[in-house]
């Protein structure tokens, strides 16, 4: 936004602001994805401006500097760190609207790639690679039947969010999720926490609670880690997957629930049942579905789609001018073995964001520059090709086919547009002279 860029924009659909604070108040009411701001010294706070642009870092900025200004230390790290393209005053008009042109395309190609990664808003599980479509597919059956849910699955793997799409596309959707980590509790407060108390049943029980089991009801109860719970405990929820009842701690009251539990474990139970640390009828009793969730090193085709989803996801946290991931840092990505799953690469991805220097992610941000390979792997090349295939495809479509418009929407040259299309092997059905 500029102070009058209307009048040299006219086929821009431009909304002309005085301030910082007017430039605040049109986003918090109206979606952008371009800025323009003309940066004046005596109007604006530097410090200031950084700390919008920060906090609107989602718009692509392009900015008009005086001369003068541009031999500030100051304003070249400011352009560096917040700006897509930079014009010295006074701007030319047909190269800055050309420049509007490509950041715009630029946006819209962005948005694209994150809804085709953020698509399914029925779920929290990100990624398309077999594997996972496998999963969904598994998910979206059992989630229609009452039964009881087993899920298998390594530390980090994404077990709890498996059970929570369970939970959102089943009847139950409305009701509570309650999560209880069976191995976090400890063992003395563990059936309290379950099965609630009353008044009175033990020293400092001055008022009945609800258990975690009876806080669900109508819902789903979630047990992470079942293989954790301990022996005596199991008999109990036996007891209740086969009546749905439950009797408080002090009570003789048998209370009626309705809950759905799902459990998860990352160790195969079958062999706790063998050593004796887990109830064979427990266990079958839970198994009624069971389910796989996989690890990261058998989703190669999602590690560049996770990357960048959690990159958006934590954009609050990054370090300022940080833009995404380089090349390398890909490669790396995609060399590394991932022992944590997800649970690693959320961490990987936050660390790289607060401690990266450069306005690219590099291997060594992340702790990965020991995965790194001397030329980056084909999958990394086919991914970008499948974005940029995808967001033209979807462009041409919403264009009918238009060639004309389709350029105009990206932002790009009718050339330019053809050489992409011939780089795709793509055609478009019409053109408009």
């Amino acid at each position: 936004m500029a102070t009058n860029p209307a009048a040299c924009l006219p086929e821009w659909d431009v909304s002309p602001v005085r301030s910082l604070a007017d430039a605040a108040r049109e986003l918090r009411h109206r979606e952008y994805i371009v800025g323009l701001l003309e940066y004046r010294r005596q109007e604006h706070d530097i410090e200031e401006l950084r700390a919008f642009l920060r906090h609107h870092s989602g718009l692509q900025w392009l900015g008009i500097f005086e001369a003068r200004d541009l031999e500030r230390d100051v304003c070249r790290e400011l352009i560096v760190e917040h700006f897509y393209d930079y014009h010295t005053a006074p701007a030319d008009p047909g190269r800055l609207s050309h420049a509007l042109g490509h950041a715009h395309g630029w946006a819209l190609l962005q948005q694209r790639q994150h809804a085709a990664r953020d698509g399914d808003t029925e779920t929290p599980l990100v990624g398309s690679c077999e594997a996972m479509q496998r999963l969904h597919a598994q998910i979206e059956r059992v989630s229609k039947v009452p039964a009881p849910v087993l899920i298998w699955g390594e530390s980090g793997s994404g077990k709890e969010l498996t059970a929570q799409s369970i939970h959102t596309r089943s009847p139950r959707g409305g009701g509570p999720f309650v999560a209880v980590n069976c191995g976090a509790i400890s063992p003395t407060l563990i059936h309290s926490e379950l099965f609630g108390y009353e008044r009175g049943a033990f020293t400092g029980a001055t008022q009945g609670k609800a258990g975690l089991i009876e806080s669900a009801d109508g819902g789903t109860l979630f047990l992470d880690e079942i293989g954790d719970l301990p022996k005596e405990l199991q008999a109990n929820l036996l007891r209740f997957l086969q009546e749905q009842t439950i009797c408080r701690l002090g009570s003789t009251r048998q209370i009626r629930v309705d809950v759905r539990v799902v459990a998860a474990s990352h160790v195969q139970l079958q062999d706790a049942v063998v050593t004796g640390t887990f109830r064979e009828d427990l266990y079958y009793r839970l198994a009624v579905l069971p389910l796989t969730v996989p690890s990261l090193r058998e989703r190669r085709d999602d590690l560049i789609a996770l990357a960048e989803h959690f990159f958006d996801v934590y954009a609050a946290e990054k370090a300022p001018g940080l833009r995404g991931f380089s090349d390398r840092a890909f490669a790396a990505i995609l060399e590394h073995d991932w022992p944590g799953n997800v649970r690693e690469l959320i961490n990987r991805v936050r660390r790289a964001m607060v401690m990266a220097d450069g306005r690219l992610i590099a291997p060594e941000d992340m702790g990965l520059a020991h995965s790194i390979a001397i030329q980056p792997p084909a999958a990394l090349d086919d991914t970008r090709m499948r974005s940029e295939r995808s967001a033209l495809r979807d462009c041409l479509d919403r264009s009918g086919q238009n060639v004309s418009r389709a350029a105009r929407e990206l932002g790009v040259s009718r050339t330019t547009m053809y050489r992409l299309l011939d780089k795709h092997g793509m055609r478009a059905g019409t053109e408009l002279h």
